[in-house]
């Protein structure tokens, strides 16, 4: 199993990023897929999720600018980042997730700079 997450960078506060996640040894359609994010000296915490049903979640933080979305044609999961503040900054983590049979894998994650 591999998720490959690509797209970080460094970005002016304002900016916008796109994330990209690619997935391979799963049957990704029936995953949950999840964006993390773990910013220096914090933990890491959740930032997007998508189900299998395309119902999305966002940690209050950053809804109204990013969008998470996939492509179950492509194995791939995205991360939309618009208006990006100091405070995205981190590395940013994808995470497929299955409740039956219980399955959970994380991606080697992406860094993303915001400055200001």
């Amino acid at each position: 199993v591999q998720l490959q997450a690509s797209g970080g960078g460094l970005v002016q506060a304002g900016g916008s990023l796109r994330l990209s996640c690619a997935a391979s040894g799963i049957i990704f359609r029936s995953y949950t897929m999840s964006w993390y994010r773990q910013a220096p000296g914090k933990q890491r915490e959740l930032v997007a999720a998508i189900t299998s049903g395309y119902v999305t979640n966002y940690a209050d933080s950053v809804k109204g600018r990013f969008t998470i979305s996939r492509d179950n044609a492509k194995n791939t999961v995205y991360l939309q980042m618009l208006s990006l503040k100091p405070e995205d900054t981190g590395v940013y983590y994808c995470n497929a997730d299955r409740d039956f049979p219980k399955s959970l894998y994380w991606g080697q994650g992406t860094l993303v700079t915001v400055s200001s």
